[in-house]
């Protein structure tokens, strides 16, 4: 954004919203609903907003499969926020005592997707189990409708869509941003606007009159019963009332 990462001055303020711009997503598979997005520079600052946005808006209870790619950030990020903090016992010996930490509760499911690259090319893939047994994971697999196998493909394809539908995040064009907070604001703007404007073809599903019903993410979650439009969605109060 605004320049390339390594014309990015680290010691400038005015760079710290320039260069590279990650989109850190947190999306419901069965659903194709995105539930949370962070914006900003690949860090675990940035993990750790994502990973707490999405624990605050599904109340804080516990999927049957949490997947992410390899970056390690997201390890601990995921403990922290869902972990049960453990304080070891007083010894009555001298010295300070063992300080508190985090464990993965039980029911706490976490599996991730590593691929290897070769001059930008992925060469290999690997997953592996983080939190949980992989009996865990092969029963939550087994009750999904969407996959039946880890791994992070409905995120990237919504990567993929966001793509097209916000100009500022094509490639190799002139039509990248300049600024932070345009940038901030019509990534929040498509990402919302496509759970309840943009019907998913693979997501509709046949009436009683064997007619296709197009479907948008809120549909398939259970939050609206209708495709919106837009103006009917920048309409709509973010506060109500009662």
């Amino acid at each position: 954004m605004a320049k390339k990462e390594k014309n990015c001055d680290p010691d400038d303020p005015a760079d710290d919203r320039k260069g590279d711009t990650w989109d850190h997503v947190a999306i419901l598979a069965e659903s194709r609903l995105v539930v949370g997005v962070v914006p900003g520079e690949r860090t675990a600052g940035s993990v750790v907003a994502v990973v707490e946005d999405f624990k605050r808006r599904t109340g804080g209870r516990l999927m049957d499969l949490i997947t992410t790619d390899g970056y390690p950030a997201y390890e601990e990020a995921i403990l922290q926020a869902y972990g049960e903090t453990v304080t070891p016992p007083r010894t009555g010996k001298r010295g300070c005592p063992r300080a508190s930490y985090k464990v993965a509760p039980e029911g706490l499911t976490y599996a991730v997707v590593e691929k290897a690259r070769e001059k930008g090319r992925v060469v290999s893939i690997a997953t592996r189990v983080v939190f949980g047994t992989m009996a865990a994971v092969i029963a939550a697999l087994g009750m999904s409708k969407a996959s039946r196998a880890i791994n992070t493909s409905f995120v990237e394809r919504q990567n993929g869509t966001d793509r097209h539908r916000n100009a500022r995040k094509a490639r190799k064009t002139y039509r990248f941003s300049k600024d932070w907070r345009y940038h901030e604001s019509v990534t929040y703007l498509t990402m919302y606007v496509y759970n309840f404007c943009w019907p998913v073809r693979t997501l509709r599903i046949k009436d009683d009159q064997g007619r296709w019903r197009r479907r948008s993410p809120a549909m398939a979650a259970g939050l609206a019963d209708h495709v919106w439009s837009i103006p009917e969605w920048l309409a709509f109060p973010s506060v109500r009332r009662s």
